[in-house]
């Protein structure tokens, strides 16, 4: 483990830890992107964002912390894409088009739900994103973040930058509880991204210090994380 590491989980534990012990989310939240009280509230506000009206397409994690704005981005009309979890497909999201769900937004947007009702597609079969919705465990409020360590988040925005679905002009929001958000730095590497919004029950945090990896950061990525996941392993051989 690298110092940077050490320091991002350093990070993750301290907010872990304030966050169950502030009743700001359920005992079980350790090691977990939280599924914090308030995220309801949160889309809601998030709802209100002017950027948020203009998307037409969400790209969300399966994260549970997020399923009030999965949900939303449905009844609100949007297509929504829903990362596979680990990516485990050579098709590492599904596809969830409000006009022809075979379900209500609050089915389609469960991960359960979207394994039944949605269609899994690669980055060549998707549009443009108007709006990224990140998990997180922390955030601070020049836009860096940090999840759970595993990640995914990180990969999936890689890959939609490579295939141009995510470029500057795509909006990237951390929905959190106010818990989450720390003063101070977050250590910060060549494949991190950070937000252009955080969002909590109570405000709008517009972030100053917008920032996206040029793609995947092959150095950074480990044989065995490169086996695990289809869609790399599948680039990797034809490279």
């Amino acid at each position: 483990m690298t110092d940077i590491d050490q320091a991002k989980e350093a990070v993750r534990d301290r907010v872990w830890r304030r966050l169950i012990d502030g009743d700001g989310a359920p005992d079980d939240s350790y090691g977990k992107i939280p599924g914090f009280y308030g995220a309801e509230a949160t889309a809601e506000r998030l709802a209100e964002l002017e950027e948020w009206r203009r998307a037409t397409t969400v790209k969300a994690n399966p994260d549970w912390a997020q399923r009030p704005v999965r949900i939303r981005a449905l009844e609100d009309g949007k297509l929504l894409y829903m990362a596979v979890p680990r990516m485990a497909s050579l098709e590492p999201f599904f596809l969830l088009d409000p006009e022809t769900l075979g379900a209500s937004a609050e089915e389609a947007a469960d991960k359960r739900g979207a394994t039944q009702f949605a269609r899994r597609v690669g980055v060549d079969d998707m549009r443009p994103i108007d709006l990224v919705v990140c998990g997180s465990v922390a955030v601070n409020r020049s836009g860096a973040r940090i999840g759970k360590g595993a990640g995914y988040s990180d990969l999936e925005v890689a890959l939609l930058i490579e295939a141009g679905l995510v470029t500057d002009q795509t909006v990237i929001v951390a929905p959190v509880h106010p818990l989450q958000v720390v003063e101070g730095d977050i250590p910060e590497t060549e494949h991190d991204f950070s937000v252009d919004y955080i969002v909590t029950p109570d405000e709008v945090i517009r972030c100053t210090n917008p920032r996206r990896p040029r793609g995947l950061v092959w150095a950074d990525l480990t044989p065995e994380k490169i086996a695990a996941i289809p869609v790399l392993a599948q680039r990797q051989n034809a490279e």
